[in-house]
């Protein structure tokens, strides 16, 4: 493996991140408000369980309050709603967060669409959607916000480069292209169905791989000097670049684990802090 590389380092962003919410956190509490999100899954899928005790308990460690609410396999899309409705009435709950995906049988986008856009933490919502692509959301995407962060964070050069996103995922995908976009990259998004997809990730000075195939993104794609960023989290702990080639080429890279995974944890927390404060005013 090559080692004169600059290997973007997920958990010291996300550690700075959380050290930022650590006063604001104790200044709502001066107030007597707790930070608190609501955590919503459907069903047994065992690593949607395993994201969820995970954000649970990255709250827990900041003096942040964490709701779980478990539905069965069989909860039908009025019922979710009815969930969700529950938790926008509750003034003592700051951010909803819908587990995905959510059994077949439910419509996943009537229920996202239910959450509250002020507690639309997650950024889920159409409307919050519409609000990234416009550039002033309160809360886009958190994986988006999270490459975006990293980005920043390492001082990254965004303006007038040439980012190849891959992916077109309305939480991932296509609300980071609008984001890239707003700070003045040229956007190329790809997917699944588009043709001499390895031609165009080799224009790329940045690179966001977001399709969900493990090692997917291949060695001699990545043109020198770019900066790419694995959003992909598969099975045995594999992003969607092919990581020991990739890094022959590139500048900067996220590795998996360890990259974009923490810092979307961290910014979830942020985005409730953020929801608290707002919903104190």
């Amino acid at each position: 493996m090559v080692t004169d590389k600059l290997i973007l380092n997920g958990n010291q962003v996300a550690e700075s991140i959380k050290e930022a919410l650590v006063e604001r956190i104790q200044q709502l509490s001066h107030k007597g408000i707790v930070p608190c999100l609501a955590t919503v899954l459907v069903g047994e899928n065992p690593a949607s369980a395993t994201y969820v005790r995970m954000k649970g308990n990255a709250c827990k460690r900041l003096g942040m309050q964490s709701i779980r609410i478990d539905l069965p396999e069989a909860t039908t899309t009025k019922e979710l709603v009815a969930a969700i409705q529950q938790l926008n009435d509750d003034p003592g709950v700051h951010g909803i967060l819908l587990q995905h995906p959510v059994p077949a049988h439910i419509d996943e986008r009537a229920a996202f669409d239910a959450i509250r856009i002020e507690k639309d933490v997650d950024g889920v919502t159409t409307l919050g959607y519409a609000q990234n692509a416009f550039g002033f959301a309160k809360f886009p995407s958190c994986t988006p916000a999270a490459i975006m962060a990293i980005l920043a964070y390492y001082n990254l050069p965004i303006k007038g480069k040439h980012a190849v996103v891959i992916g077109r995922s309305p939480i991932l995908g296509k609300p980071v292209s609008a984001m890239l976009l707003n700070q003045d990259a040229t956007v190329t998004t790809c997917h699944s169905r588009t043709t001499h997809l390895e031609d165009l990730v080799r224009l790329g000075d940045i690179v966001v791989a977001a399709v969900g195939k493990p090692n997917f993104v291949k060695g001699d794609w990545i043109k020198p000097g770019a900066v790419v960023l694995d959003a992909g989290y598969n099975e045995g702990n594999i992003g969607d670049v092919d990581f020991e080639a990739c890094v022959e080429n590139a500048y900067a890279i996220t590795p998996v684990p360890a990259g974009v995974g923490p810092v979307t944890i961290a910014t979830l927390l942020k985005h409730t802090v953020d929801a608290a404060e707002l919903l104190s005013e």
